[in-house]
């Protein structure tokens, strides 16, 4: 039985406090205004906006546990133990509250105050905008012991809501969905990008269980985090090796804002930009007011502290310096969020900065005084990274007197394009002078820039600035962009808008291709976020009759045109490297804009990609050993 207060709080969400702001009348017409894109990622949105509706009944501290399953027949199913939407009829417009929340855009609770303090979406446009495009949509609600349904075809009501059973137990809301195929350009989920998604909100709510699983592959994770963000960061520093034992962590209330904060050094890496801010659950990956807060917070206290106990005499140190090595999770939750910049993924409430930098600086003090010991590691290391960006000042100073680093003063082994617009210029970053010399020679000259590469780059993961800058390599892919580099990066001055590593399809190509994806990454990672990072797709074979030839891409393809052909007086030649073929076969299978196979590099998930980097190119040997054997079956005819 329910204790009284309980109940009294439930009572206080019903129908009427319900706010409806506006109708679905252009949702179906532009669905994009609405979710984005009609692609991959507006088709998984939807997911993300009907299980927003239950974290936020989690934030108010009425749902446990959402259960999210993706169906035999492609629908998806969200269903947790939160309030159950209002069924009662709303006075003012004679329909059930559940009704009203699917059919009406911006109608729901969170519009009033009482019923929700904080709420979550990533444009808050409700569940409706599911509703208006899925082909259609079933919601069962579990409320005062009764079971309720109600069916919707794109959008528009196909039945009463009537009562379908009785229950015991917990009250909640179930919301079966078919995306509709009118709309979306696939509707085949990512089983893999929903489940680390929902274990991102489990982290970001502590105590809340969330599963997930898909019928059709028989794979289930459920995710539960007791610690809620300092597990988050013990999970991005697993393979690592941390400076300190146990994450730094402070939790406090101002102002109606609730503010997180867990934090922990790492011993051997150099990166700056492992702050993950969210914003009641939205990965905020442009900023804001929040990761502003939390480093003049966090640069202030620690800059104060080594001044009060002769860390660092006569050293100017900064906020980079404190940040280096660095994994932190800031998590603040606030009514009324104002999001802005061009992905909406940037917090914009000025008084937040205020409250994290109090917040932080207080906290952090405190712990410092009472932790002396992780205290004066991390100022050894802030101390060890302003010695090195002083050399890394100094080679950079000296790099740029030589006019490599400038945007003037091109690489001598660049094969620029005639084309000025780098809208439509290309530059192909080639593994070796062989192949660097058929590209020049099959290239486009008017929008195809060529820039050779000879033997692999230098790994960055294991390298600070100044020893970076010493490969010349580097110094030449940094001339040729034109971004500059480091704190004079510029992304947007970017010389071309299509960059596209071409290397060899063996275990040596794959090797340069993860060095340059790791530099890229640590270093330039706007360029991918811009989606101007791209890997060309050069064939593994030719194979020829007489006078017909086809090229294939992989082991599979060659098979299935073996099979199509028949065995008789076929020819097929194995390409070991880009070198081996002529300019115009190199123009005909990898640079020719209507025949070439091009795969755009994107980060659709920075903390798996950053554990990947991790792995593959960090110092720790056992962990990339690991994931070897884990996913050697998933290799397919690898050239070794």
């Amino acid at each position: 039985m329910e204790d009284e207060s309980v109940l009294t709080k439930k009572s206080l969400y019903d129908s009427d406090k319900i706010k409806v702001l506006e109708g679905l009348s252009a949702v179906r017409k532009r669905p994009s205004m609405y979710i984005g894109s009609t692609d991959e990622n507006g088709l998984h949105h939807l997911v993300y906006e009907v299980v927003d509706n239950s974290i936020d009944e989690a934030m108010e501290g009425y749902c446990s546990s959402i259960d999210v399953t993706l169906n035999q027949d492609g629908s998806v199913t969200v269903r947790d133990d939160g309030r159950g939407i209002p069924v009662s009829v709303h006075p003012q417009y004679k329909k059930s509250g559940v009704e009203i929340v699917m059919t009406k855009l911006h109608a729901g609770g969170k519009f009033d105050r009482k019923s929700y303090k904080v709420s979550g979406g990533l444009h808050g446009v409700g569940v409706s905008v599911v509703n208006a495009l899925s082909e259609w949509l079933v919601v069962k609600v579990r409320r005062d012991g009764k079971v309720y349904r109600q069916d919707y075809r794109r959008g528009e009501v196909m039945s009463d809501l009537d009562i379908v059973g009785e229950f015991e137990g917990k009250s909640g809301t179930e919301t079966t969905f078919m995306p509709d195929s009118d709309i979306f350009e696939t509707l085949e989920f990512d089983y893999r990008r929903l489940k680390e998604r929902m274990r991102e909100l489990a982290f970001l709510n502590k105590g809340l269980r969330i599963t997930i699983k898909d019928e059709i592959s028989g794979a289930s994770h459920e995710f539960h985090y007791e610690g809620g963000i300092i597990e988050f960061v013990e999970y991005l520093n697993r393979e690592k090796e941390p400076l300190h034992q146990g994450v730094i962590y402070f939790s406090d209330r101002m102002n109606g804002v609730q503010v997180e904060v867990a934090m922990q050094y790492l011993a051997h890496s150099y990166s700056t930009n492992n702050v993950y801010p969210f914003a009641n659950n939205i990965h905020t990956i442009e900023g804001g007011t929040h990761l502003t807060g939390f480093r003049a917070g966090l640069t202030n206290t620690l800059k104060k502290y080594a001044d009060e106990n002769g860390y660092g005499k006569d050293m100017n140190l900064t906020g980079d310096d404190f940040r280096e090595g660095l994994t932190a999770i800031v998590n603040v939750k606030l009514p009324e969020p104002q999001f802005e910049g061009q992905t909406k993924m940037k917090l914009g409430n000025s008084e937040i900065r205020g409250i994290v930098q109090s917040i932080l600086g207080d906290k952090l003090m405190i712990y410092l005084e009472e932790h002396p010991k992780v205290a004066e590691s991390v100022m050894s290391k802030a101390i060890m990274a302003a010695k090195a960006r002083t050399a890394a000042r100094k080679a950079k100073d000296l790099t740029r007197r030589k006019g490599i680093l400038g945007s003037i003063d091109l690489p001598g082994k660049l094969a620029d394009c005639s084309n000025p617009d780098p809208k439509t210029s290309e530059l192909y970053i080639v593994e070796g002078d062989s192949a660097g010399g058929s590209a020049k020679q099959g290239r486009d000259r008017t929008f195809q820039a060529i820039l050779p590469l000879r033997g692999k780059i230098i790994n960055v993961e294991k390298a600070r600035i100044d020893k970076m800058l010493d490969n010349k390599e580097i110094r030449s892919m940094i001339s040729a962009l034109g971004t500059g580099f480091d704190d004079e990066f510029k992304p947007e001055e970017t010389r071309y808008h299509k960059i596209i590593i071409m290397t060899d399809a063996d275990v040596d190509g794959a090797h340069i291709r993860t060095l340059l994806f790791t530099f890229f990454y640590r270093y330039m990672k706007e360029l991918i976020d811009f989606g101007y990072l791209y890997m060309a797709q050069p064939p593994l074979f030719k194979i020829k009759r007489g006078r017909k030839e086809q090229y294939v891409y992989n082991e599979r393809e060659k098979r299935e045109v073996l099979e199509e052909w028949g065995g008789r007086g076929v020819s097929i030649q194995r390409y070991k490297g880009l070198g081996e073929m002529n300019p115009r076969e190199l123009w005909d299978t990898t640079m020719n804009p209507e025949n070439r196979i091009l795969a755009r590099v994107t980060i659709e998930d920075a903390e798996e990609a950053d554990r990947l980097f991790d792995i593959l190119m960090g110092k720790e040997v056992e962990p990339r050993r690991e994931f070897i054997e884990d996913n050697a079956s998933q290799a397919d005819d690898i050239d070794i």
